[in-house]
């Protein structure tokens, strides 16, 4: 669970982009707008990101 500040709310017909700002890096999240509206989430009030993936993908720079 990363802590952060909303930094910025996308809206579009069915899901939100959520921008969380966690201590300098920031996270988006697409969630449905009806989560948003549930959750009380405004730009400048507080969230927490919980992380759930089965796997992680790894690439390489060249």
């Amino acid at each position: 669970m990363l802590s952060g500040t909303v930094v910025d709310i996308t809206t579009g017909a069915v899901t939100s982009h959520v921008r969380i700002d966690i201590g300098g890096s920031v996270l988006t999240a697409s969630i449905t707008n009806s989560a948003v509206q549930d959750l009380g989430l405004v730009v400048g009030g507080q969230a927490i990101a919980v992380i759930k993936a089965s796997d992680v993908m790894v690439g390489t720079v060249e």
